[in-house]
C-alpha cells in the first residue's frame, strides 16, 4: 500500500449508496481538505458497514488516513483507510452557516461552464452559483434486482443480514444557467445526493399519491433550498469513466444577506 497521508476533511458531499463488484456497497464522499483548501474525493467508504463512532453526517470535519488513488487519474481522488476515520467536529448553521462558509466559499468557481473547461485539465469536483434554476424528474433506468443481489452476495459473504439498498424509481434533475456567462445555453444535471433519495423513501408514507410526494420533493429542493431567500451554490462532480459527465452532489444554501 502507498504511504498514507493524514488529512482533515470537511465533508460536504455524501452520494446515495451504490453496489460495486469490487468493493461491495460504497458511498462516494467528498469535501475540502482543511489544511490545503483543496477539494478531495474519499472512496470507497462502506458507510452502512462502518462502526457507529466512525459514521459521520455532512458538514462534519473528519480525520482520515488516505493515499492518492492509482487507478483513478482525477486529481482529487484518494483511497481511504476506513479504520482511521475519526469524527472531529460538526459545523452547524449558526450565524447563517458562517463556519461552513469560511471553508467552502473560497473554493467557489466562476461558473459551471468554467468547471467544465477545467475538467479537461483534470478538475472533477467544484462548487459554483447557478442562476435561473428549475427542477424536474423522470423515471430511472433501474438495474435488475437479480444483478444487484448478485453483487451484494459476492461482496458480503460474511454479512447476510444486510439488505440491498433500495433503488429509487425516479432520477431528479436541476436545470440552470451560468451567471456571468452570456454564451451559456443552460445545463441539466442529475442530483445524486443521499438526502434527496432518502427523502423519497421516508416521505412516501406521508402522502396519498406518488404525484404529491414528487411535488413535495420539488417544493423542498427548488422552493426551499433554492428559494428566493437563499444563496444556493451547487456542489458538482464527474464520473470516473465519463469525465465530461457531471452531477449535482449537493447544495450549499445559506440565507441571503439583505
Amino acid at each position: 500500500m502507498p504511504r498514507l497521508q493524514q488529512k482533515r476533511v470537511l465533508i460536504t458531499v455524501k452520494a446515495y449508496p451504490s453496489p460495486s463488484k469490487k468493493y461491495g456497497e460504497t458511498v462516494c464522499c467528498a469535501g475540502i481538505d482543511i489544511d490545503t483548501g483543496q477539494w478531495i474525493r474519499l472512496y470507497p467508504i462502506p458507510f452502512r458497514d462502518l462502526e457507529s463512532p466512525r459514521k459521520f453526517d455532512k458538514y462534519t470535519v473528519i480525520s482520515v488516513k488516505c493515499y492518492k488513488a492509482k487507478d483513478d487519474h482525477r486529481i482529487e481522488s484518494y483511497k481511504v483507510d476506513r479504520d482511521s476515520i475519526e469524527r472531529l467536529k460538526r459545523l452547524g448553521t449558526k450565524d447563517n452557516w458562517a463556519a461552513r462558509g469560511r471553508i467552502i466559499l473560497p473554493t467557489v468557481s466562476r461558473s459551471f461552464c468554467g468547471i467544465l473547461k477545467e475538467g479537461g485539465e483534470g478538475k472533477s469536483l467544484g462548487v459554483f452559483k447557478p442562476s435561473e434554476i428549475e427542477f424536474s424528474w423522470q423515471k430511472a433506468d433501474l438495474e435488475s434486482e437479480a444483478k444487484r443481489e448478485g453483487i451484494y452476495a459476492q461482496g458480503m459473504l460474511f454479512d447476510r443480514s444486510k439488505k440491498a439498498i433500495e433503488q429509487i424509481p425516479f432520477d431528479f434533475y436541476y436545470h440552470f444557467k451560468c451567471a456571468g456567462e452570456p454564451s451559456c445555453s443552460g445545463h441539466k444535471l442529475c442530483i445524486v445526493d443521499w438526502e434527496i433519495k432518502q427523502s423519497y423513501r421516508k416521505w412516501r408514507s406521508r402522502y396519498a399519491s406518488r404525484a404529491e410526494l414528487l411535488y413535495k420533493i420539488r417544493e423542498k429542493w427548488l422552493g426551499t433550498i433554492c428559494g428566493d431567500d437563499r444563496e444556493a451554490y451547487f456542489y458538482v462532480g464527474n464520473m470516473k469513466r465519463f469525465q465530461n459527465h457531471f452531477m449535482v452532489l449537493g447544495v450549499f444554501y445559506p440565507r441571503k444577506v439583505r
